[in-house]
């Protein structure tokens, strides 16, 4: 009920934006900083280990996104994989974006990709029959787990 209560208030603003400019990346569930893009932690997960990766600056579109961007998304795309198949040993992968809220954007105006790792059974009754979805393991345990396999992968 605790975490419930923590995030249940509406934040105003962009999510990614504050991430991105705040010094607190733990509360933020920023898992790494790159010059151009970062790599955070999804707060509403689908599974365990979901992460999103965005520019720092706030662009909706992919030709909007410069240079640099667009070979540093790719460059933490793959570095993103490599640590979660490290640490959580994923049997594969969903990633992807949703461009427009037609194709499933929650925050339409803020460009950013996801890399869900998947396991074989990982879907049970609960989504189906009560909208639920069970995530084993808490996001503060995730992160510092996710972030520390992103330090030793970078160092």
């Amino acid at each position: 009920m605790a975490y419930i209560k923590k995030f249940s208030e509406k934040n105003e603003g962009c999510f990614l934006c504050r991430a991105a400019k705040e010094n607190d990346d733990k509360n933020n569930l920023v898992v790494f900083r790159g010059k151009a893009c970062f790599v955070i932690l999804n707060r509403y997960p689908y599974n365990n280990g979901h992460l999103m990766i965005a520019p720092y600056r706030h662009i909706g579109s992919i030709s909007d996104l410069d240079d640099d961007e667009s070979r540093e998304i790719m460059k933490l795309l793959k570095l993103s994989i490599k640590a979660l198949k490290e640490e959580y040993k994923p049997d594969g992968f969903n990633i992807g974006l949703n461009l427009g809220k037609v194709a499933g954007a929650g925050v339409e105006d803020h460009l950013h990709f996801h890399v869900v790792p998947r396991w074989a059974g990982d879907t049970n009754f609960m989504p189906v029959i009560s909208d639920t979805k069970v995530i084993p393991e808490a996001l503060e345990e995730s992160w510092r787990r996710i972030r520390e396999r992103f330090i030793h992968l970078t160092a």
